[in-house]
């Protein structure tokens, strides 16, 4: 087994053993490629990861273009400016960080119409952290109807990076305000089911909390230099 197949698999044993411990089904692992070149991200491809998290546009369209035809999936997990929303609205498969109604515009009138609605999360920021990206909680319903209004768009659910207080269950309640956000949502809304919410210093906790997708870099890449 090559190292890219030992950290996947090492990682996918202990996410299971959290869920079940939890009573949870298993998340999504979406490996956190950003600052990793094509390489690695292809070894990571081969060992059966297919969801990839990249943080810049600019940084990301090579590899996106280098690993076309691997049937991967590429999600922007960074905070996207306006004036890149057209790059990913024609080449991610999926956006998280939707937190304002002027980029749900600019991303559903740059989605190619040959390809399938663009997967959105509505980004909040639970804990309503000054100059933290996210919307607050109370804006999620507007947001979630100007999404859903869209036909290139497809509102699957929420995300959120909780601060990161010193105990580790002092995070809890951000990820049950998320996790009581998210069902209202789908209760609202068909087809959302994607709640993305836990790294790797909480995953466990926002498992037990009800994420359904959990975002980790560095037990996959190993330490960023």
């Amino acid at each position: 087994m090559n190292t890219a197949s030992a950290a996947l698999s090492a990682l996918l044993e202990k996410v299971e053993n959290a869920a079940r411990e939890a009573g949870r089904p298993a998340p999504t692992l979406l490996a956190v490629s950003k600052t990793q070149p094509a390489d690695a991200v292809a070894r990571l491809a081969d060992a059966g990861q297919r969801a990839f998290g990249e943080n810049y546009v600019q940084e990301a369209l090579p590899k996106i273009r280098a690993l076309a035809g691997r049937g991967l999936e590429w999600h922007l997990i960074g905070h996207l400016q306006s004036n890149k929303a057209r790059e990913a609205a024609q080449h991610f498969d999926w956006v998280q960080t939707v937190d304002r109604p002027k980029l749900v515009a600019a991303l559903a009138a740059h989605r190619p119409a040959q390809l399938t609605p663009l997967n959105v999360l509505i980004q909040v920021n639970p804990d309503e952290e000054p100059g933290k990206s996210g919307c607050t909680p109370a804006q999620v319903p507007d947001l979630a109807a100007a999404i859903a209004a869209e036909p290139t768009l497809r509102l699957r659910g929420l995300m959120a990076i909780p601060e990161p207080l010193p105990g580790l269950d002092d995070r809890r309640g951000a990820f049950a305000l998320m996790a009581g956000l998210h069902a209202k949502l789908r209760d609202r809304y068909e087809g959302v089911d994607t709640l993305s919410m836990g790294m790797s210093a909480d995953y466990a906790l926002a498992i037990a909390e009800g994420s359904t997708m959990i975002r980790i870099g560095t037990a996959l890449f190993g330490a960023r230099g």
